[in-house]
């Protein structure tokens, strides 16, 4: 291999401030903690969206998320049924 001239590289060094990296790691974390509360708040709301179509009685406690997705398969399963008996 070909040698540089000039200074050498060893690995990363210390060419970066260990603060700015910490400031760094920190941006970063808290950047993907705001995508995944997006993200979830996203979800939710679809799941909202979802439950206000599904027929239930006014009385029934809020479904969970595995309930509303199941419900609207069989919900669609039996209307998908139903047009073709029709």
């Amino acid at each position: 291999a070909p040698r540089r001239k000039g200074k050498a590289r060893r690995g990363r060094g210390k060419a970066r401030n260990e603060g700015l990296l910490s400031k760094q790691k920190r941006s970063r974390r808290m950047k993907a903690n705001d995508r995944e509360r997006n993200r979830m708040h996203h979800l939710n709301s679809a799941l909202d969206a979802l439950r206000s179509v599904l027929p239930t009685f006014p009385d029934d406690a809020k479904l969970t998320k595995i309930e509303t997705l199941r419900f609207a398969h069989n919900y669609i399963w039996a209307l998908t049924q139903s047009l073709r008996l029709a």
